[in-house]
């Protein structure tokens, strides 16, 4: 509950909560604003979203220090909407997104969110870093005359073909707010290096050539000091199909960022966030959020780490952030409509730059594996076709890398009793001496559909040599999935037909609950499984055929020696009994 998250709340913690959230917010006013502006939507969007999805996650999420509101991870995803559907249906796509983040955290699947292989992320991450920073060369560059396109190459091929086109004061502009942003980070840490760029570059943009770079107000109006009107949205059922796809992508992205989001939180209060709690205040977020104007919200990283790094004790520092962004939006909002988009530009630059996770990049493409192919898979698809394939292709060679490195751990021995210690070795087997009767295999790993081959191929072997009892050694089987269990089936099932006994021992809880749901318990027998191997090779040694014993030098166990040294039948007494076996008399 909301009351449980304040609990010995002191006026100590209050003041730390103060100025955290007076700092978070400054900072997120400009960011607000560019990632609006940077996903075609005008930016009091932006501003809209910082104020409601600030105070609502921060009381109703699952982590303290969470800080909420628009990021660039959403900017080509819901440029490529607005560019395709429009503003009024990214609204109604990012209602349908909230839908569905909040019924993952309801039936609490945040940590599956969670299993998304590194390689995808990173590969995705960087991808969208990409594509942020080269969205905002044109306005670096004061280009125009550029028309909009959805392909990243199509945009390149636009600012080649305008750079005749560049603005030298929307380049000075640009300049100043870019060192300014890298300085600040560096010399002015507790300064918001971003707002610092903002107004100094837009200062000196007013103040020594106004009307010669494009401005907010210029490309979008004056944005107005009037708060949101309440417009809930015309959904219907073709709408919602027509969108969906648009909504699980902004969903899946939401999902990961704020559960990441809060991780890292976790990582820097040495605290533990609650992964279905999130999700649900996340996705209740997005249903209100586009009901006022607002474009879709998940937990800011950058945002987040400011507001632990600036003392805050308490979810109220999110929620002052929210009113600190709401009084700027009503006090000083008509102000900003002089704020040069050359200014804007190399905040969003600085951000895609940090976002970029370059370093992972080159370390996981330094290992030269499966995870590097995959992370420039996913990297490249996101960049020149789009996120949603880039993610998926991603996901589905992450999952044939798994399949082929798990497949490999799956070994099966052919193993017999050490006199010595009468532990079962693997080379205690020699070439032509075995028992022909009794076949012990040790079958190690998960057995499931990507690893069944290697010991169907084994069986093959162990079926043509027609052994009277096929004993399984399994202890080391922590896995079975339903391939796995139906290849069991068939090998008990070949082995009745053909007279013959199938043992196991050892099976740990997962395998025994899925062979007792599936009926394969009850197909070998529960008096055939053993939970030792010495227990299983006795009950082997008491089912075979002793007269096939006899003479038989392979001694594979201490009984073969009297077992073989038993007299043999006479061949007329052999004759006879084999007749009737076979009911000749």
């Amino acid at each position: 509950m909301v009351s449980s998250r304040f609990h010995g709340y002191t006026l100590g913690h209050l003041q730390k909560d103060l100025m955290a959230g007076l700092v978070v917010g400054i900072v997120a006013i400009p960011l607000a604003m560019a990632f609006a502006i940077a996903s075609g939507v005008r930016p009091e969007y932006g501003l809209y979203t910082s104020i409601i999805a600030g105070i609502m996650v921060s009381l109703f999420g699952g982590s303290k220090y969470q800080i909420a509101g628009p990021t660039g991870a959403f900017v080509p995803v819901l440029l490529g909407v607005v560019m395709q559907y429009g503003y009024e249906k990214l609204l109604i796509a990012g209602f349908l997104a909230g839908i569905i983040i909040f019924l993952l955290g309801v039936f609490k699947l945040g940590r599956f969110i969670k299993f998304i292989p590194r390689p995808v992320t990173i590969g995705f991450t960087a991808g969208i870093a990409v594509i942020i920073f080269s969205g905002q060369i044109a306005n670096f560059l004061g280009l125009h005359n550029l028309e909009k396109e959805e392909s990243f190459l199509l945009n390149m091929k636009e600012i080649l073909l305008n750079l005749h086109t560049v603005n030298i004061y929307s380049v000075l502009v640009a300049v100043i707010s870019l060192a300014i942003v890298i300085l600040a980070s560096k010399y002015l840490p507790k300064i918001p290096g971003a707002l610092l760029g903002l107004i100094a570059s837009t200062l000196v943009a007013t103040l020594f050539f106004p009307n010669y770079v494009a401005t907010i107000g210029s490309t979008y109006g004056t944005i107005t000091n009037e708060l949101p009107n309440f417009e809930f949205p015309q959904i219907s059922v073709s709408l919602v199909i027509e969108l969906l796809p648009a909504a699980l992508v902004i969903a899946m992205l939401g999902g990961i960022e704020s559960l990441l989001s809060a991780l890292v939180a976790d990582g820097m209060t040495n605290s533990k966030h609650n992964s279905n709690k999130e999700l649900m205040a996340q996705g209740l977020t997005n249903m209100i959020t586009p009901l006022f104007g607002g474009i879709p919200a998940t937990g800011a990283i950058a945002r987040t780490a400011t507001n632990i790094k600036n003392g805050a004790a308490s979810p109220l520092s999110g929620v002052i952030h929210g009113v600190v962004v709401l009084l700027v939006l009503v006090i000083l909002a008509p102000y900003a409509s002089a704020i040069p988009l050359a200014s804007m530009a190399p905040i969003l630059m600085f951000v895609a730059w940090n976002m970029s996770e370059r370093k992972e990049f080159a370390h996981i493409l330094k290992t030269k594996t499966m995870d590097s192919l995959v992370l420039v898979v996913t990297f490249l698809l996101t960049v020149f076709i789009d996120l949603t394939t880039g993610v998926g292709i991603g996901l589905l060679l992450a999952l044939i890398a798994f399949v082929k490195l798990m497949s490999g751990t799956l070994k099966v021995s052919k193993v017999l009793p050490d006199p010595a210690d009468k532990l079962v070795k693997p080379e205690m087997v020699k070439q032509d001496s075995n028992c022909p009767q009794i076949n012990i295999y040790t079958v190690e790993g998960p057995l499931f559909f990507g690893s069944t081959e290697r010991l169907e191929e084994e069986i093959e072997k162990i079926l043509r040599s027609s052994p009277r009892i096929l004993l399984l050694r399994m202890s080391k089987v922590s896995f079975i999935d339903t391939s796995g269990e139906a290849l069991l089936t068939n090998i008990v099932k070949h082995s009745k037909f053909q007279h013959q006994q199938v043992l196991i021992s050892g099976v740990q809880q997962q395998p025994k609950e899925l062979f007792e749901k599936t009926g394969f318990y009850q197909l070998v027998g529960e008096e055939h499984f053993f939970s030792r191997t010495g227990d299983a090779i006795n009950k082997a040694l008491s089912m075979l055929d002793v007269e096939r014993c006899k003479g038989c030098k392979q001694f594979s166990f201490d009984e073969c020696t009297a077992l073989s040294q038993q007299q043999a039948p006479k061949p007329a007494v052999l004759k006879r009994k084999r007749k009737r076996e076979l009911g000749l008399t």
